[in-house]
Protein backbone atom coordinates (compact mmCIF):
# COMPACT_ATOMS: atom_id res chain seq x y z
CA UNK A 1 0.00 0.00 0.00
CA UNK A 2 2.82 2.64 0.86
CA UNK A 3 4.64 1.85 -2.37
CA UNK A 4 1.02 2.76 -4.25
CA UNK A 5 0.60 6.01 -2.31
CA UNK A 6 4.25 6.84 -3.30
CA UNK A 7 3.36 5.90 -6.54
CA UNK A 8 0.39 8.17 -6.90
CA UNK A 9 1.54 10.64 -5.52
CA UNK A 10 4.59 11.21 -7.97
CA UNK A 11 1.69 10.81 -10.63
CA UNK A 12 0.21 13.27 -9.05
CA UNK A 13 3.22 15.46 -8.55
CA UNK A 14 4.10 15.05 -12.39
CA UNK A 15 0.73 16.55 -13.62
CA UNK A 16 0.95 19.84 -11.41
CA UNK A 17 4.31 19.92 -13.12
CA UNK A 18 2.88 19.69 -16.48
CA UNK A 19 -0.21 21.65 -15.64
CA UNK A 20 2.02 24.73 -14.20
CA UNK A 21 4.63 23.73 -18.06
CA UNK A 22 1.14 24.76 -19.53
CA UNK A 23 0.46 28.12 -17.76
CA UNK A 24 4.00 29.53 -18.19
CA UNK A 25 4.11 28.40 -21.75
CA UNK A 26 1.04 30.00 -22.26
CA UNK A 27 1.91 33.30 -20.63
CA UNK A 28 5.86 33.07 -22.54
CA UNK A 29 3.52 33.24 -25.81
CA UNK A 30 1.50 35.84 -25.11
CA UNK A 31 4.03 38.46 -27.12
CA UNK A 32 4.38 35.79 -30.02
CA UNK A 33 0.76 34.61 -30.73
CA UNK A 34 0.14 39.13 -30.97
CA UNK A 35 2.92 40.11 -33.39
CA UNK A 36 2.80 36.93 -35.88
CA UNK A 37 5.02 37.99 -38.54
CA UNK A 38 8.64 37.28 -37.82
CA UNK A 39 12.35 37.50 -40.48
CA UNK A 40 14.07 34.08 -40.65
CA UNK A 41 17.57 34.77 -41.96
CA UNK A 42 19.46 31.66 -43.17
CA UNK A 43 22.86 33.12 -43.72
CA UNK A 44 26.60 31.05 -43.58
CA UNK A 45 29.13 30.24 -45.94
CA UNK A 46 26.54 28.14 -48.35
CA UNK A 47 25.76 31.94 -49.72
CA UNK A 48 28.84 31.57 -51.72
CA UNK A 49 28.31 28.66 -53.01
CA UNK A 50 24.92 30.12 -53.84
CA UNK A 51 23.19 26.62 -54.44
CA UNK A 52 21.35 25.68 -51.70
CA UNK A 53 22.06 25.52 -47.96
CA UNK A 54 22.02 21.45 -48.01
CA UNK A 55 24.80 21.82 -51.02
CA UNK A 56 27.49 20.29 -48.70
CA UNK A 57 25.37 17.26 -47.76
CA UNK A 58 23.70 17.38 -51.45
CA UNK A 59 27.61 16.65 -52.99
CA UNK A 60 28.93 14.61 -50.54
CA UNK A 61 31.67 17.19 -49.95
CA UNK A 62 34.40 16.40 -47.42
CA UNK A 63 35.44 19.28 -44.53
CA UNK A 64 38.83 19.89 -47.08
CA UNK A 65 36.42 20.43 -50.23
CA UNK A 66 34.09 22.79 -48.41
CA UNK A 67 37.29 24.89 -46.93
CA UNK A 68 37.59 27.02 -49.82
CA UNK A 69 33.99 28.96 -48.79
CA UNK A 70 35.74 29.32 -45.28
CA UNK A 71 38.82 31.08 -46.74
CA UNK A 72 37.07 33.48 -48.92
CA UNK A 73 33.88 34.16 -46.55
CA UNK A 74 34.20 38.20 -46.69
CA UNK A 75 31.02 39.93 -46.53
CA UNK A 76 32.25 43.32 -47.13
CA UNK A 77 28.52 45.01 -48.20
CA UNK A 78 26.74 43.71 -44.75
CA UNK A 79 25.26 46.06 -43.18
CA UNK A 80 22.46 44.54 -40.27
CA UNK A 81 20.83 48.08 -40.42
CA UNK A 82 19.31 47.86 -43.17
CA UNK A 83 18.38 44.41 -42.86
CA UNK A 84 16.49 45.34 -39.73
CA UNK A 85 14.63 48.62 -41.40
CA UNK A 86 13.47 46.01 -44.38
CA UNK A 87 12.15 43.81 -41.64
CA UNK A 88 10.53 46.56 -39.59
CA UNK A 89 9.27 48.21 -43.19
CA UNK A 90 7.57 45.11 -44.02
CA UNK A 91 5.64 44.66 -40.92
CA UNK A 92 7.95 42.12 -39.21
CA UNK A 93 7.61 42.15 -34.88
CA UNK A 94 10.67 39.33 -34.52
CA UNK A 95 13.49 37.80 -35.95
CA UNK A 96 15.37 34.53 -36.21
CA UNK A 97 18.85 33.91 -37.59
CA UNK A 98 20.94 30.86 -38.02
CA UNK A 99 24.00 31.30 -35.38
CA UNK A 100 25.17 27.94 -37.17
CA UNK A 101 23.55 25.33 -39.56
CA UNK A 102 24.44 22.11 -40.37
CA UNK A 103 27.75 23.26 -41.95
CA UNK A 104 29.16 24.01 -38.37
CA UNK A 105 29.67 27.59 -38.89
CA UNK A 106 29.14 30.57 -36.85
CA UNK A 107 28.56 33.81 -36.97
CA UNK A 108 29.74 34.49 -33.48
CA UNK A 109 32.44 35.10 -31.99
CA UNK A 110 32.55 31.54 -30.05
CA UNK A 111 35.27 30.28 -27.93
CA UNK A 112 34.26 26.88 -28.74
CA UNK A 113 35.68 25.81 -32.31
CA UNK A 114 38.12 28.38 -34.24
CA UNK A 115 35.04 27.53 -36.97
CA UNK A 116 33.92 30.83 -36.93
CA UNK A 117 33.44 34.46 -38.74
CA UNK A 118 36.27 35.66 -36.69
CA UNK A 119 38.68 33.43 -38.45
CA UNK A 120 37.03 33.65 -41.88
CA UNK A 121 38.31 37.37 -43.97
CA UNK A 122 34.66 38.80 -42.20
CA UNK A 123 36.84 39.21 -38.93
CA UNK A 124 34.97 40.10 -36.90
CA UNK A 125 31.41 39.09 -34.77
CA UNK A 126 28.42 39.07 -37.14
CA UNK A 127 25.89 38.23 -35.27
CA UNK A 128 26.30 40.85 -32.00
CA UNK A 129 25.45 43.94 -33.87
CA UNK A 130 22.95 42.17 -36.30
CA UNK A 131 21.07 40.96 -32.90
CA UNK A 132 21.64 45.10 -31.68
CA UNK A 133 20.03 46.55 -34.92
CA UNK A 134 16.97 44.61 -34.57
CA UNK A 135 16.39 45.52 -30.89
CA UNK A 136 16.81 49.12 -31.96
CA UNK A 137 13.74 48.82 -33.83
CA UNK A 138 11.79 46.84 -31.26
CA UNK A 139 12.31 43.62 -33.44
CA UNK A 140 12.49 40.54 -31.08
CA UNK A 141 16.05 38.56 -31.85
CA UNK A 142 15.32 34.92 -31.80
CA UNK A 143 18.40 32.27 -32.84
CA UNK A 144 18.83 29.46 -34.74
CA UNK A 145 21.11 26.74 -33.84
CA UNK A 146 21.61 23.46 -35.93
CA UNK A 147 21.96 20.44 -34.09
CA UNK A 148 23.63 18.32 -36.64
CA UNK A 149 27.23 19.98 -37.02
CA UNK A 150 29.07 18.14 -40.28
CA UNK A 151 32.72 20.24 -39.75
CA UNK A 152 32.61 18.80 -35.45
CA UNK A 153 35.09 16.41 -34.90
CA UNK A 154 33.16 14.07 -32.69
CA UNK A 155 29.44 14.61 -34.72
CA UNK A 156 29.01 11.14 -35.54
CA UNK A 157 27.34 10.14 -38.88
CA UNK A 158 23.58 9.75 -39.67
CA UNK A 159 21.81 9.75 -43.15
CA UNK A 160 22.04 13.60 -43.45
CA UNK A 161 25.96 13.41 -43.28
CA UNK A 162 27.86 14.62 -46.38
CA UNK A 163 30.06 11.88 -45.72
CA UNK A 164 27.31 8.90 -45.54
CA UNK A 165 28.63 7.02 -47.98
CA UNK A 166 32.69 7.20 -47.46
CA UNK A 167 33.86 4.34 -46.30
CA UNK A 168 36.78 6.13 -44.68
CA UNK A 169 34.65 7.92 -42.87
CA UNK A 170 32.88 5.46 -41.42
CA UNK A 171 35.28 3.43 -39.78
CA UNK A 172 36.16 6.52 -38.27
CA UNK A 173 33.11 7.85 -37.12
CA UNK A 174 33.12 4.75 -34.77
CA UNK A 175 35.93 6.20 -33.35
CA UNK A 176 34.38 9.45 -32.57
CA UNK A 177 33.15 10.57 -28.67
CA UNK A 178 29.54 12.08 -29.65
CA UNK A 179 29.51 12.86 -26.19
CA UNK A 180 32.16 15.56 -26.37
CA UNK A 181 29.52 17.33 -29.57
CA UNK A 182 26.81 17.29 -27.14
CA UNK A 183 29.02 19.01 -24.38
CA UNK A 184 30.12 21.26 -27.78
CA UNK A 185 26.14 21.73 -28.17
CA UNK A 186 25.46 22.62 -24.46
CA UNK A 187 28.35 24.94 -24.20
CA UNK A 188 27.58 26.94 -27.23
CA UNK A 189 23.74 27.02 -26.24
CA UNK A 190 25.36 28.67 -22.80
CA UNK A 191 27.37 31.05 -24.92
CA UNK A 192 24.56 32.66 -26.79
CA UNK A 193 22.34 32.47 -23.61
CA UNK A 194 24.94 34.17 -21.66
CA UNK A 195 26.58 36.91 -23.41
CA UNK A 196 24.20 37.93 -26.45
CA UNK A 197 21.43 39.72 -24.16
CA UNK A 198 17.94 38.85 -23.95
CA UNK A 199 16.93 36.55 -26.67
CA UNK A 200 13.10 35.50 -27.55
CA UNK A 201 13.04 32.79 -29.50
CA UNK A 202 15.46 29.44 -29.29
CA UNK A 203 14.53 27.49 -32.63
CA UNK A 204 16.78 24.22 -32.68
CA UNK A 205 17.23 21.75 -35.93
CA UNK A 206 16.43 18.66 -35.60
CA UNK A 207 16.31 15.76 -34.32
CA UNK A 208 16.65 12.86 -37.17
CA UNK A 209 14.91 9.31 -38.05
CA UNK A 210 16.89 5.91 -38.12
CA UNK A 211 17.01 5.59 -41.91
CA UNK A 212 18.71 2.97 -44.96
CA UNK A 213 20.84 1.66 -42.10
CA UNK A 214 21.69 4.65 -40.18
CA UNK A 215 21.20 5.51 -36.46
CA UNK A 216 18.74 7.87 -35.68
CA UNK A 217 19.60 11.18 -33.31
CA UNK A 218 16.75 12.66 -30.82
CA UNK A 219 16.08 13.71 -27.93
CA UNK A 220 18.36 10.89 -26.05
CA UNK A 221 21.21 11.57 -27.78
CA UNK A 222 21.49 15.46 -27.31
CA UNK A 223 19.66 14.52 -23.61
CA UNK A 224 17.09 17.16 -24.28
CA UNK A 225 16.12 17.18 -20.93
CA UNK A 226 18.95 18.30 -19.20
CA UNK A 227 19.50 21.06 -22.07
CA UNK A 228 15.98 22.26 -21.22
CA UNK A 229 16.47 22.82 -17.59
CA UNK A 230 19.68 24.48 -18.50
CA UNK A 231 17.47 27.21 -20.85
CA UNK A 232 14.91 27.71 -18.54
CA UNK A 233 18.11 28.73 -15.88
CA UNK A 234 19.36 31.17 -18.48
CA UNK A 235 16.89 32.97 -19.81
CA UNK A 236 13.10 31.42 -18.24
CA UNK A 237 10.98 33.35 -20.51
CA UNK A 238 12.15 32.66 -24.07
CA UNK A 239 9.97 30.41 -26.60
CA UNK A 240 11.33 27.18 -27.57
CA UNK A 241 10.37 25.06 -30.54
CA UNK A 242 9.66 21.66 -30.92
CA UNK A 243 12.32 19.89 -32.20
CA UNK A 244 14.27 18.85 -29.04
CA UNK A 245 11.48 15.77 -29.44
CA UNK A 246 10.23 17.37 -25.79
CA UNK A 247 7.37 19.49 -25.72
CA UNK A 248 8.80 23.31 -26.63
CA UNK A 249 6.51 26.26 -26.66
CA UNK A 250 6.12 26.25 -30.75
CA UNK A 251 4.96 23.51 -33.04
CA UNK A 252 7.17 24.71 -36.22
CA UNK A 253 5.44 23.19 -39.57
CA UNK A 254 7.79 23.74 -42.47
CA UNK A 255 7.12 24.50 -46.16
CA UNK A 256 3.26 23.56 -46.30
CA UNK A 257 0.02 25.03 -45.22
CA UNK A 258 -1.76 23.35 -42.75
CA UNK A 259 -5.65 23.04 -43.31
CA UNK A 260 -6.82 23.77 -40.09
CA UNK A 261 -5.16 24.47 -36.45
CA UNK A 262 -2.74 22.34 -35.83
CA UNK A 263 -3.90 20.16 -32.80
CA UNK A 264 -1.00 17.76 -30.22
CA UNK A 265 -2.54 15.15 -28.80
CA UNK A 266 -6.67 16.60 -29.69
CA UNK A 267 -5.32 20.88 -28.16
CA UNK A 268 -4.30 23.31 -30.06
CA UNK A 269 -1.47 24.43 -29.80
CA UNK A 270 0.72 27.62 -30.72
CA UNK A 271 2.52 27.16 -34.17
CA UNK A 272 4.96 29.07 -36.44
CA UNK A 273 4.43 28.12 -40.48
CA UNK A 274 8.11 28.53 -41.67
CA UNK A 275 8.46 29.68 -45.42
CA UNK A 276 10.93 30.40 -47.62
CA UNK A 277 10.58 32.93 -50.52
CA UNK A 278 11.68 30.18 -53.27
CA UNK A 279 12.77 27.08 -53.27
CA UNK A 280 16.24 27.43 -50.55
CA UNK A 281 16.69 28.59 -47.71
CA UNK A 282 20.18 29.85 -47.89
CA UNK A 283 21.09 32.07 -51.02
CA UNK A 284 20.48 29.92 -54.41
CA UNK A 285 21.92 32.65 -56.99
CA UNK A 286 19.68 30.72 -60.00
CA UNK A 287 16.61 29.41 -58.09
CA UNK A 288 13.38 30.85 -59.61
CA UNK A 289 10.56 29.43 -58.37
CA UNK A 290 10.24 32.73 -56.27
CA UNK A 291 6.43 33.28 -54.90
CA UNK A 292 4.52 36.85 -55.98
CA UNK A 293 3.87 39.10 -52.89
CA UNK A 294 0.00 38.37 -53.72
CA UNK A 295 1.02 34.68 -52.89
CA UNK A 296 3.12 35.68 -49.76
CA UNK A 297 0.21 38.48 -48.19
CA UNK A 298 -2.30 35.72 -49.11
CA UNK A 299 0.07 32.70 -46.82
CA UNK A 300 0.58 35.52 -43.95
CA UNK A 301 -3.65 35.53 -44.14
CA UNK A 302 -4.04 31.99 -44.79
CA UNK A 303 -1.67 31.20 -41.35
CA UNK A 304 -3.40 33.97 -39.03
CA UNK A 305 -6.82 32.58 -40.17
CA UNK A 306 -5.56 29.41 -38.64
CA UNK A 307 -3.99 30.50 -35.25
CA UNK A 308 -0.64 30.89 -36.63
CA UNK A 309 2.46 32.79 -36.91
CA UNK A 310 4.49 33.58 -40.34
CA UNK A 311 8.19 33.41 -40.25
CA UNK A 312 9.32 34.30 -44.25
CA UNK A 313 12.53 33.60 -45.30
CA UNK A 314 15.70 35.50 -46.24
CA UNK A 315 18.99 34.37 -47.66
CA UNK A 316 21.14 36.81 -47.70
CA UNK A 317 24.51 37.27 -50.55
CA UNK A 318 27.81 35.84 -49.56
CA UNK A 319 28.57 40.01 -49.60
CA UNK A 320 25.90 40.86 -47.00
CA UNK A 321 22.97 41.78 -49.49
CA UNK A 322 19.49 40.49 -49.07
CA UNK A 323 18.53 39.18 -52.90
CA UNK A 324 17.02 42.07 -54.61
CA UNK A 325 14.05 39.74 -54.87
CA UNK A 326 13.68 39.35 -51.81
CA UNK A 327 13.72 43.21 -51.03
CA UNK A 328 11.15 43.63 -53.59
CA UNK A 329 8.66 40.92 -51.35
CA UNK A 330 9.58 42.31 -48.66
CA UNK A 331 8.95 45.74 -49.99
CA UNK A 332 5.57 44.77 -51.54
CA UNK A 333 4.48 43.27 -48.17
CA UNK A 334 5.45 46.52 -46.43
CA UNK A 335 3.01 48.13 -48.67
CA UNK A 336 -0.13 46.10 -47.63
CA UNK A 337 0.87 45.45 -44.16
CA UNK A 338 1.25 49.34 -43.51
CA UNK A 339 -2.73 49.56 -43.89
CA UNK A 340 -3.83 45.94 -43.09
CA UNK A 341 -1.66 45.24 -40.34
CA UNK A 342 -4.65 45.11 -37.84
CA UNK A 343 -6.30 42.26 -39.25
CA UNK A 344 -3.33 40.21 -38.43
CA UNK A 345 -1.05 41.79 -34.92
CA UNK A 346 -3.70 40.46 -32.06
CA UNK A 347 -5.37 38.64 -34.47
CA UNK A 348 -6.42 34.62 -34.23
CA UNK A 349 -9.02 31.87 -36.01
CA UNK A 350 -12.19 33.39 -35.78
CA UNK A 351 -14.78 31.90 -33.57
CA UNK A 352 -16.61 28.62 -35.48
CA UNK A 353 -19.97 30.12 -35.19
CA UNK A 354 -18.48 32.87 -38.05
CA UNK A 355 -18.81 31.01 -41.47
CA UNK A 356 -16.49 32.25 -43.56
CA UNK A 357 -17.03 32.98 -47.63
CA UNK A 358 -15.78 31.28 -50.44
CA UNK A 359 -12.15 32.27 -51.86
CA UNK A 360 -11.92 34.44 -48.23
CA UNK A 361 -10.33 34.33 -45.05
CA UNK A 362 -11.53 35.95 -41.64
CA UNK A 363 -8.97 36.87 -38.56
CA UNK A 364 -10.45 38.02 -35.00
CA UNK A 365 -9.07 40.14 -32.68
CA UNK A 366 -11.05 39.33 -29.61
CA UNK A 367 -9.32 42.12 -27.73
CA UNK A 368 -11.68 45.09 -30.25
CA UNK A 369 -14.24 42.00 -30.92
CA UNK A 370 -13.68 42.99 -34.47
CA UNK A 371 -13.68 40.68 -37.69
CA UNK A 372 -11.46 40.77 -40.52
CA UNK A 373 -13.14 39.42 -44.16
CA UNK A 374 -9.87 38.94 -46.27
CA UNK A 375 -11.49 39.19 -49.74
CA UNK A 376 -9.04 36.43 -51.76
CA UNK A 377 -11.30 36.81 -54.92
CA UNK A 378 -13.25 40.00 -55.46
CA UNK A 379 -16.84 39.44 -56.20
CA UNK A 380 -19.30 41.40 -58.12
CA UNK A 381 -20.74 43.55 -55.86
CA UNK A 382 -22.32 41.44 -53.28
CA UNK A 383 -20.99 39.45 -50.50
CA UNK A 384 -23.30 37.18 -48.60
CA UNK A 385 -22.87 36.53 -45.20
CA UNK A 386 -24.88 33.36 -43.46
CA UNK A 387 -25.77 33.48 -40.67
CA UNK A 388 -24.66 37.19 -39.58
CA UNK A 389 -27.81 39.17 -39.70
CA UNK A 390 -27.98 41.50 -36.74
CA UNK A 391 -24.46 40.57 -36.01
CA UNK A 392 -22.79 43.39 -37.29
CA UNK A 393 -22.99 46.69 -36.57
CA UNK A 394 -20.94 48.33 -39.27
CA UNK A 395 -18.52 47.40 -42.01
CA UNK A 396 -15.58 49.29 -44.12
CA UNK A 397 -12.64 49.03 -46.09
CA UNK A 398 -9.66 48.72 -43.88
CA UNK A 399 -6.84 50.26 -46.42
CA UNK A 400 -8.77 53.31 -46.64
CA UNK A 401 -11.84 53.22 -43.62
CA UNK A 402 -14.73 53.36 -46.60
CA UNK A 403 -18.05 52.58 -45.68
CA UNK A 404 -19.57 49.22 -46.89
CA UNK A 405 -23.07 49.22 -46.61
CA UNK A 406 -24.79 45.97 -45.28
CA UNK A 407 -28.51 44.66 -46.03
CA UNK A 408 -29.60 42.39 -43.30
CA UNK A 409 -32.63 39.72 -43.15
CA UNK A 410 -35.11 39.04 -45.65
CA UNK A 411 -36.00 40.65 -48.74
CA UNK A 412 -39.33 39.88 -50.65
CA UNK A 413 -38.88 38.08 -54.07
CA UNK A 414 -40.20 40.20 -56.67
CA UNK A 415 -39.69 40.45 -60.88
CA UNK A 416 -37.64 43.28 -61.65
CA UNK A 417 -36.97 44.25 -65.78
CA UNK A 418 -38.02 41.10 -66.41
CA UNK A 419 -35.67 39.20 -64.13
CA UNK A 420 -35.94 37.32 -61.04
CA UNK A 421 -34.69 38.51 -57.81
CA UNK A 422 -34.23 35.73 -55.12
CA UNK A 423 -35.30 36.57 -51.47
CA UNK A 424 -32.35 36.69 -48.89
CA UNK A 425 -33.18 34.08 -45.87
CA UNK A 426 -33.58 35.88 -42.58
CA UNK A 427 -29.88 35.34 -41.34
CA UNK A 428 -28.16 36.66 -43.93
CA UNK A 429 -26.30 39.56 -44.12
CA UNK A 430 -25.13 40.89 -47.42
CA UNK A 431 -22.24 43.45 -48.13
CA UNK A 432 -22.44 45.89 -51.62
CA UNK A 433 -19.32 46.15 -52.74
CA UNK A 434 -17.58 48.56 -54.97
CA UNK A 435 -17.63 46.90 -58.43
CA UNK A 436 -14.26 47.11 -58.56
CA UNK A 437 -11.52 45.69 -56.94
CA UNK A 438 -9.57 48.14 -54.28
CA UNK A 439 -5.88 48.57 -55.27
CA UNK A 440 -4.62 46.62 -53.02
CA UNK A 441 -3.02 42.75 -52.86
CA UNK A 442 -5.62 41.50 -50.62
CA UNK A 443 -8.69 43.77 -49.74
CA UNK A 444 -9.98 43.47 -46.32
CA UNK A 445 -12.99 44.04 -44.91
CA UNK A 446 -13.56 45.32 -41.22
CA UNK A 447 -16.54 44.11 -39.19
CA UNK A 448 -17.60 45.43 -36.04
CA UNK A 449 -19.53 43.30 -34.07
CA UNK A 450 -22.41 44.60 -32.39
Amino acid sequence: MEKEKEGLEALQLNRKAQEQERLDSAQRAKWFTHDRFGMYIHWGLYALGARHEWMRSREFLSNEQYDKYFKHFDPDLYDPELWADLAAEAGMKYMVVTAKHHEGFCLWDTKLTAYNAMNSPAKRDLLRPMLSAFRDRDIRTGLYYSLLDWHHPHYTVDVKHPLRYNEAFLAQSKERDFAQYVEFLFGQTKELLSEYGKVDVLFYDFSIAAEAGFEGKGKEAWQSERLVRMIRELQPNIMLNDRLQIAGDITTPEQYQPREWIKVNGERVVWEACHTFSGSWGYYRDEESWKSIDMLVQMMIDTVSKGGNLLLNVGPTGRGEFDERAVDRLKGIGVWMRRHNRSIYGCTAAPEEYACPQDCRFTYNPSTNRLYLHVFSWPFKHLHLYGFSGKIAYAQLLHDASEIRMVQGEQEMTMEAGAFNEGRAADTLTLELPVKKPNVTVPVIELFLA
